[in-house]
């Protein structure tokens, strides 16, 4: 009953590691480990009295033999929670495994997804030469939201406008948070005009939430940068970041297309 399971080591491994010290699920799964653990000892005891009861059945009556059988029914039920427990476990190790690739406010990939994205299909795209096309947008005056509403209306809008744009792109894109008010969408095997058609569709979907920020109506401005070949992943990042920039001189509430090797400019205006 003392051996170590592998679903043990992974359980152990998620409870000691630090990024998780601050996760939701973190308490629960300490406690549940540790009803587990009660449990497995449990186990460990009403088996070594099984095996008493073994031994007086060979020399005691059959009542005695009753006795043992109805304490064998009792762990065997004690097994099925444990099987049961396991299950939970299993489901909750995929909760915390989503949990660490997207965003808690709007539910869209984070960072680190959004990262891990980028190399797979930058390293797709040096095996098959098909195109890649990168997608930074920024709520315009975002910063008027928190000033004159508070963060909390804030964070409302910005699940409103994530939900706009993971509704507007297609199914194989990956739409995430990148941080802030700023949103990044990948888009693979896609070169420019279709991608341009589908942030298009985005700009016009967050237009007609018709959210209000002070005087103006929340819009959101973006950068367009085609990943060719041999680019490298922040080179193509910045180029996006130029072209967003642009944007926002330009007026907001409109997308610029960065040429190929622009150079990253100023970071974007609120």
């Amino acid at each position: 009953m003392n051996d170590v399971t592998p679903l043990d080591l992974r359980i152990e491994a998620l409870l000691a590691d630090a990024q998780y010290d601050d996760h939701p699920l973190r308490g629960a799964l300490n406690e549940l480990y540790g009803e587990f653990r009660s449990q497995l000892h449990l186990i460990e005891r009403v088996t070594h009295v099984s095996d008493l009861y073994q031994h007086m059945a060979r020399e005691q009556n059959q009542s005695l033999l009753e006795r043992y059988r109805r304490q064998l029914k009792k762990l065997e039920k004690i097994a099925r929670i444990s099987d049961r427990y396991q299950a939970v476990m299993r489901d909750l190790n995929e909760a915390l495994k989503d949990a660490s690739n997207h965003d808690a406010l709007t539910g869209l990939a984070n960072r680190r997804m959004l990262m891990d994205a980028l190399r797979t299909e930058s390293n797709r795209l040096l095996r098959q030469g098909r195109p890649m096309t990168l997608v930074l947008a920024d709520i315009d005056h975002f910063k008027q939201i928190n000033d004159a509403y508070g963060h909390e209306r804030g964070d409302a809008v910005l699940v409103d406008i994530a939900r706009a744009m993971a509704s507007s792109v297609r199914e194989y894109d990956l739409c995430g948070r990148w941080g802030g008010e700023e949103f990044l969408i990948v888009m693979p095997e896609t070169g420019l005009p279709e991608a341009l058609e589908a942030v298009e569709r985005m700009r016009r979907a967050i237009a007609a939430l018709h959210v209000v920020a002070g005087e103006h109506n929340v819009t959101a401005s973006f950068g367009v940068a085609e990943h060719l070949p041999g680019d490298h992943l922040s080179a193509t990042i910045s180029r996006a970041d130029t072209a967003l920039y642009a944007a926002k001189k330009l007026g907001r509430n409109r997308c610029e297309v960065a040429p190929a090797g622009s150079q990253p400019a100023s970071p974007a205006a609120d």
